[in-house]
C-alpha cells in the first residue's frame, strides 16, 4: 500500500491509501477522487517526505495485558466460525465463488486457499478474510 498526503483546491488537506503508484493517476483521471471536507474533484498529491523502513523501534510493545486481551479475541472469533460456519477444506476457494455467484447456498464458510487463490477471489470482489491462528497447544508452547 502507498499513502499520499493530498490536498483539494480549497487547500483541505487529506491522506489516501492505494495499491499501487499508478492507481492516484487512475482513480483521479476516472474522477473518483474527491475531498472529504468539500467534494472537490480537484485533488493534487503534497509534497511529503518518503516513510523509510529502518531498523529503529518506533511503537513500543503492547502491554502485556492488551496482548492476551487481543489474543482472546482472536481465539472467540476462531471458536465462533468453527462453531456456527461450514468447513468446506481446499474447496474454499471454488465454493466461495459459488456463493458470491448465487450458484450456491448463501451460507459462512471456512476452509483453506492458496494465496494465488485467495488474491484473485479479493480481485473478482468476493468478501473473504484470514482466519485468526488457532492458539498453539499446551505442549507446544514453552
Amino acid at each position: 500500500m502507498i499513502r499520499y498526503a493530498l490536498i483539494c483546491e480549497h487547500d483541505h488537506a487529506f491522506e489516501g491509501w492505494f495499491g499501487a503508484s499508478g492507481d492516484f493517476d487512475d482513480q483521479l483521471e476516472r474522477g473518483l477522487l474527491e475531498c472529504p471536507a468539500c467534494g472537490s474533484k480537484a485533488v493534487r498529491k503534497q509534497i511529503m517526505a518518503p516513510a523509510v523502513a529502518g531498523t529503529k523501534r518506533t511503537t513500543p510493545d503492547a502491554p502485556p495485558q492488551m496482548r492476551a486481551m487481543m489474543m482472546e479475541a482472536m481465539q472467540r472469533v476462531r471458536a465462533h466460525v468453527e462453531e456456527n460456519f461450514d468447513y468446506v477444506g481446499d474447496a474454499f476457494a471454488s465454493e466461495a465463488r459459488a456463493i458470491h455467484e448465487g450458484r450456491s447456498e448463501d451460507r459462512g464458510i471456512y476452509g483453506e486457499a492458496s494465496p494465488g487463490e485467495v488474491k484473485k477471489l479479493v480481485e473478482d470482489g468476493v468478501p473473504v478474510a484470514p482466519l485468526p491462528a488457532a492458539a498453539p497447544k499446551k505442549t507446544q508452547v514453552n
